[in-house]
């Protein structure tokens, strides 16, 4: 299905290109979360004539994303959890834990944003974490993970 993307994708294209991707993906993916819509004659039309405004709009979303990356770049999220002798965790720090400890401390993050290479933490220590807040901003923050012995 032929596509025009209305924001940048990652693995995707950019801003207005006319892409080809596969019909599910666009049906139940790109085309709800309004990511992308058809590229029919008048869609393209379309588009052309509010080419600025979405381009504006895609800065303002960028220049809003670097400033909060400023802020967040090398921040320490502190976490407790029940932990072994050993330093092992009896669950795990997922993203869902360090998004809600950095909204607790006044950032607008959600679960989605937070990458994880090595998946979960589970062990008591410091680890590093990556935010991706816009497909072009990624910021690293550091993770520590104390044990609670009970």
């Amino acid at each position: 299905m032929q596509i025009i993307l209305l924001e940048k994708v990652v693995n995707l294209g950019n801003l207005g290109e006319v892409v080809k991707v596969k019909d599910g993906y666009a049906r139940n993916f790109l085309i709800p979360s309004g990511q992308a819509r058809r590229a029919t004659e008048t869609a393209i039309k379309e588009f052309e004539a509010k080419r600025a405004e979405l381009e504006k709009a895609a800065q303002e979303k960028l220049a809003a994303a670097q400033t909060q990356g400023e802020k967040l770049n090398g921040t320490t999220v502190k976490l407790t959890q029940k932990a072994g002798v050993d330093g092992r965790l009896f669950g795990s720090v997922t993203n869902f834990d360090i998004a809600e400890e950095l909204v607790k401390a006044g950032y607008q993050v959600s679960k989605a944003q937070i990458r994880m290479p090595k998946g979960p933490i589970k062990t008591v220590g410091d680890s590093s974490v990556s935010v991706a807040l816009h497909t072009d901003v990624l910021v690293d923050i550091n993770v520590s993970v104390y044990g609670e012995t009970n």
